[in-house]
């Protein structure tokens, strides 16, 4: 059943089928042709996999996200992120990757980030004489930091298919972004030095303390729901739904500009959003039902442990491998299908499995901005106007300096478990 199965996905995969569907046709064949289980298993697994409580912060986060780039504060975060490294040269690039890490703080979506932020910045990056293109590869490339920086929405999904605690994988998620994040603003300041770009970044750029008071409230939104998470007052389901009401309150009360008008849209947008990820988990759920029922993890972690003698080794094989499924399918579906396989695996071997989440989700999140099936990558290409062949050679920059920090996150773990073995 397992190759039936196999062979159907990557048939499904090469004629263009949406993943979630060819998820769910490839365990139809394998169970209508190649068992003797019942189609019934179809639905109830699938009714099965969604119906977690961890995963009903998946739809409050999208929405929260999408509340914020309408209600005014993605706009107030670039202007506070500019007062900070806008007076540098290259300031406006570096710019975009700041303002990544502070919505992601909040929005858990890397789409979402590419589409608030970069609305606002790549036509602000072109209007200072950067190419195109090189302003579309930055927001594709920092807009990974969304799922990185707690909270974030894959680091969830692996929580809830390894039974991880949530709460220690979105602090170990901290340690990691700030890595990357710090390393495309290093690169970027290099980079924009040596080739010339940025020389008018100091233009139209707000003070210090007037930037901060005009963004002060929305500063606070991480602030409220992070620090709720780990002092115990909510979970991070809870805090979801706590994103949402400070969304609401500030873009409609505070910064006025959030009107009755634009919920709709805003819901209408979110539940669409919702129902992609929700298809493709129920689908996940129902492929890692029957992958499970015959037995292939046991004999995957046979395998691997018979060839790879070394956590090093297991780890660079997995890295290999992530990077590659990374390219063709979506994130969420990865880490569904893969990560109750591979994580007790990495548990024999002796990784902490919070540990081994964050590598998942690295190497994923490279996924997010490389073709063939980069999300952020098809994001930023739509709002900046361009066609991918024409992000690819600024593009592979950033996939070098993001590459870097994954070794360094695999194989320097108090990078990730750091703050985890500080507060636990």
């Amino acid at each position: 059943m397992n190759a039936a199965i196999g062979l159907s996905l990557i048939l499904f995969f090469a004629l263009g089928v949406p993943i979630a569907v060819s998820i769910v046709l490839a365990s139809v064949i394998g169970i209508e042709f190649f068992s003797r289980l019942p189609l019934l298993l179809v639905p109830q697994q699938m009714f099965v996999g969604i119906d977690k409580f961890p995963l009903m912060a998946i739809p409050f986060f999208i929405l929260a996200g999408n509340l914020m780039a309408a209600g005014g504060i993605s706009r107030r975060l670039v202007d506070l992120a500019k007062s900070v490294v806008g007076g540098l040269q290259g300031g406006l690039a570096m710019t975009c990757v700041l303002t990544c890490m502070l919505f992601a703080a909040v929005s858990g979506s890397s789409v979402a980030t590419t589409f608030a932020i970069g609305s606002i910045l790549i036509p602000a990056m072109v209007k200072h004489d950067y190419p195109r293109p090189l302003a579309a590869a930055i927001q594709a490339s920092s807009a990974e930091l969304g799922v990185l920086i707690p909270p974030s929405i894959p680091l969830i999904l692996y929580g809830v298919s390894t039974d991880t605690s949530i709460g220690k994988l979105f602090i170990a998620g901290i340690g990691p972004g700030l890595l990357i994040g710090g390393s495309l603003l290093l690169f970027l300041y290099i980079f924009c030095k040596i080739r010339g770009y940025g020389l008018r970044d100091r233009e139209e750029r707000s003070a210090f303390p007037v930037a901060l008071k005009r963004a002060w409230v929305a500063l606070l939104m991480p602030v409220v729901v992070i620090g709720g998470i780990y002092g115990g007052v909510f979970t991070p389901t809870e805090a979801s739904a706590v994103a949402v009401v400070y969304a609401l309150i500030v873009g409609g009360l505070v910064y006025r500009e959030l009107s009755l008008a634009e919920l709709w849209p805003i819901l209408r947008h979110s539940v669409v959003s919702t129902a992609a990820v929700m298809l493709i988990i129920a689908a996940a759920a129902l492929f890692s039902f029957l992958i499970s029922r015959t037995g292939l993890p046991r004999e995957v972690a046979g395998w691997v442990t018979q060839v790879f003698d070394s956590p090093i080794a297991f780890l660079l094989a997995v890295n290999v491998m992530l990077l590659v499924v990374g390219m063709f399918i979506e994130t969420s579906a990865a880490i569904l299908v893969l990560a109750p396989i591979f994580t007790p695996i990495a548990v024999q071997y002796g990784i902490d499995p919070v540990h081994f989440g964050l590598i998942i989700v690295v190497n994923l999140a490279l996924g997010m901005f490389t073709p063939p099936l980069g999300v952020n990558l098809f994001a930023a290409c739509a709002v900046a106007k361009l066609s991918i062949d024409q992000l690819l050679p600024w593009l592979l920059r950033f996939v070098l300096v993001v590459l870097a920090c994954l070794l360094a996150i695999t194989y320097l773990p108090w990078i990730s478990m750091g703050l985890v073995e500080l507060l636990y």
